[in-house]
């Protein structure tokens, strides 16, 4: 899809990357954006990555205060979409 399509429809090509359709831009024949879907991932699951890790005999206390950081800093709340209502 050219820029200027990509413009002039962009409600749509929005449309189309959230029902998972990727979207190459060009200008000038040439490729210079995709428009993708966003990932789905988010803080819930990496906390219960590191919850699993929780004990973990193999880590060292480096290692454990650095996964202590990561899972306060990891929050649902983070990860809402503040647009969104």
């Amino acid at each position: 899809m050219t820029a200027s399509e990509a413009s002039r429809n962009f409600s749509a090509v929005l449309d189309s990357a959230e029902h998972g359709e990727t979207i190459v831009v060009t200008r000038s024949g040439r490729r210079v954006a995709l428009i993708a879907p966003a990932p789905r991932a988010n803080g819930g699951a990496l906390r219960e990555v590191l919850g699993r890790w929780r004990g973990h005999p193999a880590l060292d206390d480096t290692f454990a205060a650095q996964v202590g950081a990561v899972r306060e800093a990891a929050s649902e709340e983070l990860d809402t979409d503040p647009w969104r209502d």
